[in-house]
């Protein structure tokens, strides 16, 4: 057995890494990112100590997959919006201002929802901005899930789903006077250690239960594993049997392109603080195909409610040109922007509309995706220089195809091990995420890190591995 990760190979790494970041031609988007420090991570207080050397060295933070870094443009875009909210008070709504590049409030979200159309490949009309994602999967089963206990009724996930979508589905069944025990269908991975679904393990199921299935919700990436999902196959193949299909893109929206107009997809919702950058809860994010969003009536239309559904409605998605008449006929907004219901907060939109404009000079989520696949690439190879006894200690359980997974790697340990693994490595300045009882997530986010950071990452694994073996052991 090779010993610990020798000297020489940590060197080459290094060599790899930096000739590998000195070729990266989206190196510089890095510097549009406030880093934490190695100091800063450890410190109890958020004033730093100008005597520490080590406010000087970035940690390695390789959890975009959970919360991505903040923008350094995200405090200036806030500052203005504050400095709009102090001198214009209930102006701001309308009123723009020469010497700010912020839209007025009341066009904020219809701006953000612009900026967001290309990263998901939707229309413009397709997009909205609002409310957060689990209020939005509800939002979107009240509109489109109309079971029939008859006919039906049923909604497919997969039974690993994040818990959120899992106990939306089930109070949408309850809410429905419905039984889970009846009208929830669970897709089990073939292994309940990896939990990795194939195409044909998805469209099998489908199959099986399609003529009484009403809804399917299914991850684009799936949170725990990083799987990516083939999301046009399985939506053509819904479609195929007359099945509404939804997809939660929180793992997916930023990390891999996506083209949700050309795939037909029905519905998606998504949050917008992992690889989009916009801040801890903030807003979320809806796309409705455009066949499902028609309002088929005019504003002089006397009975406007024929024309918009089964929809939960409230003022904002109400037609703007009589939004502030306070009429109580609704006429919604075409498109996705007539399920909106208040108001969105200016401040979320304004710092997610900040991190959108990192995309904007990156040009677009293509490059990032293909800058993404070889840091994920490298990050394995660096896994793989690890040396016998560490990588005893552990497994990959991502697919090893790039086109079937995004930017994370879902490392499952021992048993035993993920405390001491997790201590170790926030003691060497390596941030990562944890999904107990036993995986580590390590996202490279191609918007800020580098190829160095993965070998920082190991240079700090494999002693948290070991130490956390000889704990187990003592």
């Amino acid at each position: 057995m090779s010993g610990p990760l020798e000297n020489g190979k940590l060197l080459d790494l290094d060599a790899q890494a930096a000739a590998l970041d000195q070729d990266d031609g989206l190196k510089q988007l890095r510097d549009e990112f406030v880093i934490p420090s190695i100091a800063d991570i450890k410190r109890q207080t958020i004033q730093k100590d100008d005597t520490t050397e080590a406010n000087a060295r970035a940690c390695t933070y390789l959890c975009g997959n959970s919360l991505g870094l903040q923008p350094k443009r995200t405090s200036t875009r806030i500052k203005q919006y504050l400095d709009t909210w102090g001198t214009q008070g209930v102006q701001g709504h309308f009123k723009p201002l020469d010497d700010s590049p912020l839209p007025t409030w009341l066009d904020a979200d219809a701006h953000v929802a612009k900026q967001m159309a290309p990263i998901v490949g939707a229309d413009e009309s397709e997009v909205a901005v609002m409310q957060t994602l689990t209020a939005n999967l509800h939002l979107l089963m009240t509109a489109f899930y109309h079971p029939d206990p008859k006919g039906k009724h049923k909604i497919i996930l997969e039974s690993k789903a994040f818990p959120s979508d899992h106990f939306a589905v089930l109070s949408q069944i309850h809410h429905h006077g419905l039984s889970p025990e009846t009208s929830m269908v669970e897709i089990q991975a073939p292994s309940s250690e990896d939990n990795v679904l194939t195409t044909d393990d998805i469209v099998s199921l489908i199959s099986k239960h399609a003529s009484d299935t009403a809804l399917i919700l299914l991850p684009g990436i799936q949170y725990y594993t990083g799987q990516l999902l083939d999301i046009s196959t399985i939506t053509a193949f819904a479609h195929k049997h007359g099945i509404f299909i939804i997809w939660d893109l929180a793992h997916a929206v930023g990390n891999v392109p996506l083209h949700l107009h050309e795939w037909d997809v029905d519905a998606a919702a998504w949050c917008t603080y992992k690889y989009l950058n916009g801040g801890p809860g903030c807003i979320g994010g809806m796309f409705i195909n455009s066949k499902h969003s028609l309002v088929a009536t005019e504003i002089n239309d006397p009975n406007p409610e024929r024309g918009y559904g089964k929809r939960l409605s409230g003022w904002w998605g109400n037609d703007k040109g009589t939004r502030f008449a306070m009429e109580t006929k609704f006429h919604p907004v075409k498109g996705a922007a007539g399920f909106q219901l208040s108001n969105p907060s200016i401040l979320d939109i304004t710092s997610l509309g900040a991190s959108l404009e990192v995309f904007d000079l990156a040009g677009g989520v293509a490059p990032l995706r293909e800058k993404s696949k070889r840091l994920t690439a490298f990050l394995e190879h660096c896994l793989a220089s690890l040396s016998d006894n560490a990588r005893q200690l552990f497994r990959t359980i991502t697919p090893t195809d790039p086109e079937q997974r995004g930017a994370q790697l879902s490392l499952l340990l021992g048993d035993g091990l993920l405390h001491v693994v997790m201590q170790e490595l926030e003691a060497r300045g390596v941030i990562v995420d944890e999904r107990k009882p036993d995986v580590i997530r390590v996202a490279p986010a191609p918007l800020y890190n580098s190829f160095s950071d993965c070998v920082a990452f190991v240079r700090a694994f494999e002693p948290a591995l070991l130490a956390a073996q000889r704990s187990r052991g003592a």
